[in-house]
C-alpha cells in the first residue's frame, strides 16, 4: 500500500457518533479505544473530533512511512497540532509549517544536538543524584511525581541556565498544573465562553500569569551584560543575528513549548519504565547489570523498550492540504491524518509478544517512532533518550525496584499523554541492603 494521486473519492469507515462523543472517547478512553476500532475497520480509520475537524488514524507502517516521508507542502504537521495553540502559541516550533517552521527548527537545533547534547550529561547526572538520593527507601511513593520533578528542573536549567529565585519557583509550580488537564479541559482552550467559568477561568488565568514571567525573564534576559557568554537556550535564541532574531511573541511559543514537552514525555517514560522494571525481575536484574558496568546501550534499550511498551504520545498529527490516497481510500483536503504511534507500537505483526517488557528485543525499520518521523522528528529526542539514560543507570546503581501491587496499572489519558493511572507506584530499597537479606 501507498499514498498517491487520488482515483477514488470513497472515505475510510468509521464511527458514525456525534463528535462530541467521539471527541470523549478518544480522549479519556483512547488507549482502549483504538484497538477496538482498529478490528472492526481496518488500519485506516475516520473519526470526527473537537474542534471541527475531521481525521483518518493509519495504523499501517508501509503508509505512515509515506506519510512521513510525502512533501511537507501537503503534509501540515503545525496545522495538525491546532488543538496545542491556545497553550504553545502560533509560533511554537509544533504548530508553524514550512518556511516558518524550518526557520524555528533552525534556531533550536544547535541546543540539542552534538556538543550541546553531550555537555548536557553532567548536569543531567547532578540533579538526577540529588533527586534519587531523596527518595523513600523501603517506602511506597508515585515515581512518576518524581520524575517530573526532576525533568522539569532539567529543562529549567537548559533553557534559562538557572532554576533559582522567585520567578521561576512561581513558573515551576504553575507549569505542574499546566500539564495537568484532562480532556474536558481541552475543550475549554478553544471555547471564550468556557474560559468565563470555574476550572476553564482559572485554567486561563495560570496560563496568563505564565506568560506574564515569561516576558519579564525575556525582557531582563535582553539586558544581561553577558549574553553572549551564556550557553542556554534562551541566550541562545536572544544572540541569533540578523534577520533570524525573533521577537517577545515568538521567544514566548517556544519557551513555553520546550518546558512542557520537554519535560512532561520524558517524565512519563521513565514513570512506565520504573513500572515495568518493578514487575520484570529478570530484565531489573539485567538493567543493574549494566547500571554497574555503564552499559549505555542496554539502559537506552530500557527507555526505549518502554516507550514502546506504553506509548506517551498515542499519534502524530499531519494536516493535508491537498486530496491524498490512503490504501483504497482518499483523504480530502483538510482532513488531518493521524499515523498512530499506538497501533503501531501494540501490534504483534511488527512487534512479536507485544504485551511483554523487552529491551532485548530489536526493531525493524518505521516500527518504532515515539518521536515522530522525517522533517518532523521530534528536535529533542536525544536530549530525551539521553536524560532516560542517565536516570535509569543512577537509579540502579543505588536501589533495587519492586511494585506495590503485581498487577500493572491502568493507563491514564492526561490531556494529549498516557500516563500510569496510579503514578508509577514504587518501592525501593538500597542494593547493598537488598543483597544482605
Amino acid at each position: 500500500m501507498a499514498l498517491r494521486t487520488p482515483t477514488r473519492t470513497s472515505l475510510p469507515p468509521g464511527p458514525r457518533l456525534p463528535m462530541a462523543v467521539q471527541t470523549i472517547l478518544f480522549g479519556v478512553f483512547r488507549h482502549a479505544l483504538l484497538p477496538r476500532l482498529q478490528r472492526r475497520y481496518g488500519n485506516v480509520i475516520r473519526l470526527r473530533l473537537y474542534p471541527e475537524r475531521s481525521v483518518v488514524l493509519i495504523g499501517d507502517v508501509d503508509l505512515i512511512r509515506e506519510v512521513f516521508s510525502g512533501p511537507v507542502e501537503t503534509f501540515h504537521a503545525g496545522e495538525g497540532n491546532v488543538v496545542l495553540k491556545p497553550v504553545m502559541g502560533e509560533h511554537s516550533v509544533l504548530l508553524t509549517d514550512e518556511e516558518e517552521h524550518r526557520r524555528a527548527r533552525k534556531l533550536l537545533m544547535p541546543a540539542f544536538h552534538g556538543a550541546a547534547l553531550r555537555g548536557y550529561r553532567d548536569l543531567v547526572t547532578e540533579l538526577t543524584v540529588a533527586e534519587v538520593e531523596r527518595w523513600p527507601v523501603g517506602r511506597p511513593f508515585r515515581v512518576h511525581d518524581r520524575m517530573q520533578a526532576l525533568t522539569l528542573e532539567i529543562i529549567l536549567r537548559v533553557v534559562f541556565g538557572v532554576s533559582d529565585g522567585p520567578r521561576l519557583a512561581e513558573l515551576r509550580r504553575l507549569l505542574g498544573h499546566v500539564v495537568e488537564v484532562n480532556a474536558l479541559d481541552i475543550f475549554g482552550w478553544h471555547s471564550p465562553r468556557l474560559q468565563k467559568y470555574g476550572p476553564w477561568r482559572r485554567a486561563r488565568e495560570r496560563q496568563d500569569r505564565v506568560d506574564e514571567l515569561l516576558y519579564a525573564e525575556i525582557a531582563d534576559r535582553r539586558a544581561a551584560a553577558d549574553l553572549s557568554g551564556r550557553s542556554d537556550v534562551l541566550s541562545r535564541l536572544l544572540t541569533v543575528p540578523g534577520d533570524d532574531q525573533l521577537t517577545d511573541a515568538e521567544l514566548r511559543d517556544q519557551l513555553v513549548t520546550l518546558l512542557l514537552a520537554g519535560h512532561e514525555t520524558t517524565a512519563t517514560a521513565l514513570a512506565w519504565a520504573f513500572h515495568e522494571l518493578a514487575r520484570n525481575p529478570a530484565v531489573a536484574a539485567e538493567t543493574a547489570r549494566a547500571a554497574d558496568d555503564g552499559d549505555e546501550k542496554y539502559l537506552e534499550a530500557v527507555a526505549k523498550e518502554a516507550m514502546r511498551r506504553h506509548p506517551i504520545i498515542s499519534e502524530v498529527a499531519r494536516r493535508v492540504t491537498e486530496d491524498v490516497a490512503v490504501g483504497p481510500y482518499v483523504v480530502p483536503a483538510g482532513f488531518t491524518v493521524l499515523p498512530s504511534i499506538s497501533l503501531v507500537h501494540g501490534n504483534g505483526r511488527y512487534h512479536p509478544l507485544p504485551e511483554v517488557f523487552d529491551p532485548s528485543r530489536e526493531f525493524a525499520t518505521g516500527t518504532w517512532f515515539p518521536f515522530g518521523g522525517g522533517a518532523r522528528r521530534c528536535l529533542g529526542a536525544g536530549f530525551s533518550l539521553l536524560e532516560a539514560t542517565v536516570v535509569v543507570g543512577e537509579v540502579f546503581r543505588r536501589y533495587s525496584v519492586s511494585a506495590v501491587d503485581s498487577r500493572p496499572e491502568r493507563t491514564r489519558n492526561r490531556h494529549i499523554t498516557l500516563v500510569p493511572g496510579d503514578g508509577a507506584r514504587i518501592v525501593v530499597r538500597r542494593r547493598s541492603a537488598a543483597a544482605g537479606t
